[in-house]
């Protein structure tokens, strides 16, 4: 019980101090500014190509019900690419407007990256100057390990949830037929598919920065470990079902994505379970290499 009371003093103190801080403003600010402009770009890019297939119906003396069925039918197939035609996810997903789920997919890409930034210096920053041995004589290292993983953890958890909820606000807006029911659905669906897929990367964070005593370095040797895994991914999905490297597909956390949107439990399930199994190897690492620091 002392352990568990030390981590949320830990994380609350912590919490606080981000809170307060000008960092958790500029963060909100990069985030929503990326997603915004994601969101404009695709909602211009869709206005034009639907301006463009109206326009060549029109000079084919198409009527409104085969625009409508045109229209339609480029709505699956670009949902069938999205969700690698996967029929109970693009019934799931029937629903949601497309900016909604492109903007989604193209900020997955990009949120490690933001994650890091985040917390790359919640360790370095104080073993860096030493004052983390001012903490670990009052607290057990694993408690100030869980307690900083989770104040940025829930920090995390609030600015998806602030820029997730504008996001469907504009859609709600701009396509009048995307329920109020809907909205609150899908609303905590990517919620809590964008929290389980971010979780494992503010782990890994964690480890990065709990190596390196500089926060500089623990930030560099982050996006190097992120671009590594994002290589991974992309020899091992280049390699195809039969080739030598297939299995590196496997070891990067970025290829169990795919699921976190899935009706079934099942195949939900196997996703999170992936990304909890990630967080936990990169907190052991990194309790390990703390625990064995001198501070």
């Amino acid at each position: 019980m002392d352990g568990l009371k030390e981590t949320l003093v830990i994380w609350s103190a912590e919490l606080r101090r981000a809170v307060r801080s000008g960092r958790a403003v500029v963060l909100l600010g990069l985030y929503s500014m990326f997603s915004a402009l994601v969101l404009l770009v695709v909602g211009w890019i869709a206005g034009q190509v639907r301006e463009a297939v109206n326009k060549q119906l029109e000079t084919a003396g198409a009527n409104a019900d085969a625009s409508a069925q045109v229209a339609e039918e480029m709505r699956k197939g670009m949902l069938g690419f999205l969700t690698s035609n996967d029929t109970a996810m693009m019934e799931a997903l029937a629903q949601v407007p497309l900016e909604v789920l492109l903007v989604f997919k193209i900020t997955l890409f990009f949120l490690p990256a933001y994650v890091a930034l985040m917390g790359f210096d919640q360790i370095s920053g104080e073993v860096g100057p030493r004052s983390m041995r001012y903490l670990t004589v009052r607290a057990r290292r694993s408690s100030v390990l869980l307690g900083k993983f989770l104040s940025q953890a829930t920090l995390l958890l609030g600015l998806v949830l602030i820029i997730d909820l504008a996001i469907f606000i504009y859609a709600r807006i701009a396509n009048p037929d995307f329920g109020f029911g809907h909205v609150v659905l899908n609303l905590l669906k990517f919620w809590l598919a964008a929290i389980v897929f971010s979780l494992s990367y503010v782990s890994l964070t964690t480890l990065c920065s709990s190596l390196f005593r500089s926060p500089a370095v623990s930030l560099v040797f982050n996006f190097i470990a992120l671009f590594v895994f994002w290589l991974m991914d992309t020899i091992g999905q280049a390699s195809g079902e039969t080739g030598a490297l297939r299995f590196l597909k496997y070891l990067s956390p970025s290829h169990y994505a795919g699921d976190l949107l899935h009706p079934k439990l099942a195949e939900f399930g196997a996703s999170g379970a992936a990304y909890a199994g990630f967080a936990t190897l990169f907190l052991l690492g990194a309790y390990a290499v703390l625990r064995a620091r001198d501070l």
